[in-house]
C-alpha cells in the first residue's frame, strides 16, 4: 500500500466503487453499502499509482485562494453576484439568443456553476472574486449548456463563439481553490 490514507464513504445511491482525490490531498473511496471493505481496499491498492499521481498533481498545481466562504459571506454577496450574473447573461445572450428559466446564486463547495434540463442556471457566489474573463467564461459555459447539456464538440463550438481561448481559461480557472 502506498503512503496515503483514505476515508471510506458508503452510499445507497452509488452503483460502483470510485475514488475521489481532492485538492487538499485527501482521498475518499466511495462505494455501495453492499461492497465489502476488502473489495474497497483491493480497489485502492489497484489504483494506488493513479492516486499518488493525482495527489502530486494537486501539490504541484498551486492555487490562488479565494476568500473563505461562510454562510454570512454568501448572504452578504448573493445579491451583488446575482446583479452581475444577470447583466453578463444578458450581454452574452445577445450572441446566443437562448432562453433560461431561473438563475440561482448558490454557496456551492465543489463547482462554479451548473445548468439543468429545466433550463435553470446555478452559479457559485464566489465568481464575484474571480477575474472578469474567468467569471464571464463560467457564465458563457453555463449559458451554452442551455443548448447542449453535455461537453460534446458542439458544446465547445458554442463556447468558442464568445471565448475562442476557452481551453486556456479553463486551465486558468483550475488555479483557483474552490475548496477552502
Amino acid at each position: 500500500m502506498s503512503n496515503f490514507s483514505y476515508t471510506v464513504r458508503r452510499s445507497k445511491r452509488t452503483k460502483r466503487v470510485h475514488i475521489d482525490v481532492h485538492r487538499d490531498g485527501s482521498v475518499v473511496v466511495v462505494g455501495p453499502i453492499s461492497v465489502p471493505q476488502s473489495v474497497l481496499d483491493s480497489f485502492v491498492r489497484e489504483k494506488s499509482v493513479w492516486v499518488v499521481n493525482q495527489i502530486d498533481f494537486f501539490k504541484n498545481l498551486g492555487f490562488r485562494p479565494l476568500p473563505v466562504s461562510s454562510r454570512e459571506d454568501y448572504l452578504r454577496h448573493r445579491d451583488r453576484t446575482r446583479a452581475l450574473a444577470e447583466e453578463r447573461l444578458c450581454f452574452y445572450n445577445n450572441l446566443y439568443g437562448f432562453s433560461y428559466n431561473k438563475l440561482y446564486i448558490r454557496n456551492q463547495k465543489t463547482c462554479w456553476g451548473s445548468c439543468t434540463a429545466k433550463k435553470n442556471i446555478s452559479l457559485n457566489h464566489r465568481i464575484l472574486f474571480l477575474p472578469e474573463r474567468l467569471r464571464d467564461y463560467i457564465i458563457v459555459h453555463e449559458l451554452c449548456h442551455l443548448k447542449e447539456l453535455n461537453h460534446s464538440d458542439r458544446f465547445w463550438s458554442l463556447v468558442s463563439r464568445a471565448f475562442p481561448d476557452y481551453r486556456a481559461l479553463r486551465n486558468e480557472l483550475r488555479e483557483y481553490d474552490l475548496y477552502n
